[in-house]
This record gives C-alpha cells, sequence and structure tokens, in this order.
C-alpha cells in the first residue's frame, strides 16, 4: 500500500530527559501539490512554504550544504513495507529523484527503548536534499518495543541480531540480546531485509543509543569519519556481533557503507533533531 501525505508535522518528543547530545559517553569494553505518475506508483510533487524556510537555517552552509539548494522540489511518496508482530504498519518515506544513481536508507529506530533517532528520521520528511539523490526514511522499524519501553520487538527478539550474518542462535525469548530461532525469523527484520536488498542504498545509516559516537562499521571510513565531524560526536569502533544489520549490509552489499550512530541517552531536542538531519542531507550529497 502506498500514501502520499504531505509535509509531516513536528516529531513528538520521546524519553524522559533531555541530554547533553554532544557529549561523549564511551562504552566500557500542501500550499500545492501535483500527482503525477512514474514507476507504477503513485508520486506527489511537494513545495510547502514551511520546507523552503528550513533551507535557510544557519547550520547548512556550516555544513557545506549546496547553496544552490535552497528548494526542495523533491518527489515524495510514502509506501507500507508491512506491520509488527503486533500489526502495528512499518512504513518507509521517499524523498527525492527516484532515479538517482545514488541513495541514502535512514532508520531512527530499531531497539525500542533507544527512541531518539525518531524524531530525526521525522525532521528528514522537510529538510532540503541535494538534486539527483534519493532518500529513505524508516522512522520507526520497532513500534511494539517502542511501545513497551523495551529493547526486543513483542516475540523478544532483538532485531539487530536477527540478520543473516555469521547467524547462530544465542539466548531464549526474554533475554536482552535473544537471536531468535533463526536469521531473519521476524516481520521487522525481514521487511527490512528486503527493503535493503531492492533499494540498494549507497549509505545507510541506523541511530542507537546511549553512548554518544559514530560507529566505525566497516564500510567507507572516510564517510564515517565526515558524518562524525559534522555532528561533532567522536569515531569509535564497537564490538562486533553475529547478526547484525549493519555488518549484513556491508557483507551482502559490497561497495555500499552501513553504520551506526549511537546518540546520548534521553532525547535531543528540536535544535539537535535539526542539526542531524542536516548532516545526514549533507552526506547524501558526498556520497559517491
Amino acid at each position: 500500500m502506498i500514501r502520499c501525505r504531505g509535509p509531516a508535522s513536528a516529531p513528538a518528543r520521546r524519553g524522559p530527559r533531555r541530554s547533553d547530545w554532544r557529549r561523549p559517553i564511551l562504552p566500557p569494553a500542501c500550499d500545492h501539490t501535483r500527482v503525477i505518475h512514474g514507476r507504477g506508483l503513485k508520486h506527489v510533487l511537494l513545495v510547502p512554504a514551511a520546507t523552503l524556510l528550513l533551507g535557510v537555517v544557519g547550520a547548512a552552509p556550516a555544513m557545506g550544504f549546496d547553496r544552490d539548494v535552497k528548494r526542495d522540489r523533491s518527489i515524495v511518496r510514502t509506501e507500507s513495507l508491512g506491520r509488527s508482530i503486533r500489526g502495528r504498519p512499518i512504513t518507509v518515506l521517499e524523498r527525492g529523484d527516484p532515479d538517482a544513481p545514488i541513495s541514502e536508507l535512514v532508520v531512527g529506530c530499531i531497539h525500542g527503548n533507544e527512541p531518539a533517532g525518531i524524531g530525526i528520521a521525522e525532521r528528514l520528511e522537510s529538510v532540503p536534499l541535494p538534486r539527483e539523490r534519493d532518500l529513505w526514511v524508516v522512522d520507526d522499524a520497532n513500534p511494539d518495543g517502542v511501545a513497551a519501553g523495551t529493547r526486543t520487538n513483542a516475540r523478544g527478539v532483538d532485531l539487530n541480531r536477527n540478520f543473516p550474518w555469521h547467524w547462530r542462535r544465542q539466548g531464549h525469548s526474554g533475554d536482552l540480546h535473544y537471536t531468535g530461532p533463526r536469521a531473519l525469523s521476524e516481520p521487522e527484520s525481514r521487511l527490512l531485509a528486503r527493503l535493503i536488498l531492492r533499494v540498494r542504498p549507497r549509505v545507510t545509516i541506523w541511530f542507537h543509543q546511549p553512548y554518544g559516537l559514530v560507529d566505525e562499521s566497516g564500510g567507507s571510513l572516510a564517510l564515517e569519519r565526515q558524518f562524525a565531524k559534522l555532528v561533532r560526536l567522536p569515531l569509535r569502533r564497537l564490538p562486533r556481533f553475529p547478526g547484525g544489520a549493519t555488518d549484513w549490509q556491508n557483507a551482502r552489499l559490497p561497495g555500499t557503507t552501513a553504520f551506526v550512530v549511537e546518540l546520548p541517552p534521553g532525547t535531543l531536542g528540536r535544535r539537535a533533531d535539526r542539526v542531524f538531519a542536516t548532516a545526514l542531507a549533507s552526506l547524501l550529497r558526498l556520497s559517491r
């Protein structure tokens, strides 16, 4: 199912407290719309006034954002990817040029008790994008976990241990890092894997919490370092675990880069959401 939608409202705040998002915590070890048709799908061209104004924020030039991209004339569509264990919808937003050679995927949340990236993902619905680029955004890949405040999905599976990269069964339902009975056993991980193989994003960013760093995840070190610089977080290498989503994409799609951004604990606030979203748009411009 595909539905067209206009500009998003301000992202809902999640989490009990604000944090100093620039302080690293290191781990111990329509305005007007026009419907057009193409590629068998309905697309909506949105040019809302609020979107145009967002291109003027001072953070964009400071991050090297193209000065000639102050207007956002993106094609926007929302597609249903499927449903969670408890039947909650999981959707993806596509913005930009569907025929662009460079695409970027952002996953705001995969662990339900690490929801700060959802606000950043929702902010991406309106930030200006560079030309000849395509942006895909899944704001919440684990809505059951977010609703329950748990790391795992409704079956007690850690979705970031459920991908087919050196997968092996560990733990049982209810364990914090339970891998599930087999790789891609969960509907949430299956729909994410299908999306990645279909889109083949040049860059995929997965938001987590609470360490406040950018993980050196095994893709392009230059891109990871550039993003860390844009958001003023340290670049560190975290331990690898079987079944990880980033390791699976980097192995399955050579030449692409999937990496983890660990946000600090708590909620970030609207200003930090905007800074991260603008940095993601800039990273899309820098991708080759």
